[in-house]
């Protein structure tokens, strides 16, 4: 008969998300989203494969939860619009920069390109919450908010993928200006 206060057999559950997304950004990180499988994702985080297919039913599940994770709410701070869209366009490009995560992105959006069911899990999980933030801020139709995202994050990983690194400040800037030509006023272009 076992104690009523012995831990049953197997690690503590508290913890395996942290640790799993850790081990799959790394992986990525170091051997690239072909070669982060869930065999080496799992032996990263030191679990079974099975604790990763009871959570996540596939390796593009599994990198969606990561990158909400590694992302989180988009901070929608400033006192009007323009700081409220540069402070988002520049935490999207240091997210995007962090070890892993353009890697896990833009894998996870080409597998979805011919995986209809992985397309629905980013579509609804991963960018309608970010969109609703946007469009509750910024009060523009949902073709502009998307718009505004394909742009600032379609633009930072074309960068990863192009040069293997991050997009430099001064072009963070750039794109930055160019971004807010659009959208620094209300369904439109900015005033000259």
């Amino acid at each position: 008969m076992t104690p009523a206060t012995a831990r049953p057999p197997g690690r503590p559950r508290v913890g395996i998300d942290a640790a799993v997304f850790a081990a799959t950004l790394a992986t990525v990180h170091d051997l690239g989203y072909a070669g982060a499988t869930m065999d080496r994702v799992a032996a990263a985080a030191g679990v079974a494969k099975t604790t990763l297919y009871r959570r996540w039913e596939s390796k593009g599940v599994l990198i969606v939860d990561c990158l909400l994770d590694a992302l989180g709410p988009v901070p929608l701070e400033g006192s009007d619009r323009v700081e409220l869209l540069s402070s988002a366009i520049r935490w999207t490009a240091a997210r995007i920069a962090e070890p892993g995560v353009a890697g896990a992105f833009a894998g996870v959006f080409v597998d979805a390109v011919s995986d209809p069911t992985l397309r629905q899990v980013l579509a609804t999980r991963f960018q309608a919450p970010y969109l609703a933030a946007l469009r509750s801020v910024l009060d523009e139709p949902d073709d502009r908010i998307l718009l505004l995202v394909d742009v600032v994050v379609g633009t930072l990983l074309h960068r990863a993928g192009i040069t293997g690194a991050p997009m430099v400040d001064a072009d963070v800037d750039a794109l930055t200006a160019m971004v807010l030509h659009q959208f620094a006023t209300p369904g439109g272009t900015a005033t000259r």
